[in-house]
């Protein structure tokens, strides 16, 4: 069977292929699926030419559909600094590695306006985030030295994630400034989350969580001011209970879009150091 390898901080890390998890959410365009925002549903529909549709049910020669989506609010996306600065950002050159070292673990939130951390946007009744001090926690029986990635796994984690609509000013846990500012000193490049937004739905604007993960001045819209320019956040993934916190091996997958954000395939491969395999 094939195995994969990977070398970090002069350690080497090694999964086999046939491990591999999908924890992209698949996005039915004729079925339910998530959203937020309120945006409309992503849909496929056949394409027409003159004479031709592209549909082979309706007598066409082939299926050729149009995709109409939201990347950010209609399934799993990856996005990269642009997706706050007036500057054009490829997403798909963002991701230059076959594989990443990532820590998955699961994190509960909790009430913000007993968090005893802190939002650019006031903390009302109903908001849960995910702290730094929920972070450490889950971190504590890691090594994170060489992580270049890190999945986080909210509690409770229904199923139900992989088509919940979420809607209303605060509909899902969001990350308060000091767990975005841990995650920096961590050196994460790439963060990967099964909520819609590492910031509250409803926040003014701001998006002070992502300023900080990609290192930008609060309200700047400036690429050429973003300390972590190169840094990817993954929003709308669902990671199934059958994977234990731990570490692995993943493969952030995107299509070559000239955009801010594209729709991702993520693949984790549970990993072993070799010494200990």
């Amino acid at each position: 069977m094939s195995a994969l390898t990977l070398e970090v901080a002069g350690r080497r890390y090694q999964a086999l292929v046939r491990d591999g998890v999908d924890i992209a959410i698949p996005l039915d365009f004729a079925g339910p699926q998530p959203a937020h925002f309120g945006a409309a549903p992503a849909r496929a529909e056949p394409m027409r030419s003159g004479s031709f549709v592209g549909d082979t049910r309706q007598g066409g020669s082939c299926n050729a559909r149009v995709v109409s989506l939201n990347v950010h609010c209609n399934g799993t996306h990856t996005e990269g600094v642009g997706h706050v600065t007036d500057d054009a950002c490829a997403i798909a050159e963002l991701v230059r590695e076959p594989l990443y070292l990532a820590a998955l673990v699961s994190v509960a939130p909790v009430v913000a306006t007993a968090s005893g951390e802190t939002s650019a946007h006031p903390f009302e009744a109903g908001d849960r985030v995910i702290t730094r001090a929920a972070l450490a926690a889950a971190l504590v029986d890691f090594d994170t030295a060489g992580n270049q990635a890190l999945v986080v796994r909210t509690t409770p984690n229904g199923s139900d994630k992989r088509t919940r609509r979420y809607e209303g000013t605060s509909p899902a846990p969001f990350f308060t400034l000091e767990a975005a500012a841990r995650l920096v000193e961590l050196g994460i490049e790439h963060l990967l989350v099964d909520l819609p937004s590492i910031d509250r739905a409803q926040d003014g604007g701001l998006l002070a969580a992502h300023r900080v993960f990609w290192g930008l001045p609060a309200g700047s819209r400036s690429r050429a001011l973003a300390a972590r320019p190169a840094a990817t956040i993954t929003e709308l993934c669902y990671v199934p209970d059958t994977l234990d916190d731990g570490l692995y091996l993943l493969s952030l997958q995107l299509p070559a879009f000239v955009s801010d954000a594209a729709p991702s395939r993520v693949l984790l491969y549970p990993a072993t150091l070799e010494d200990d395999a």
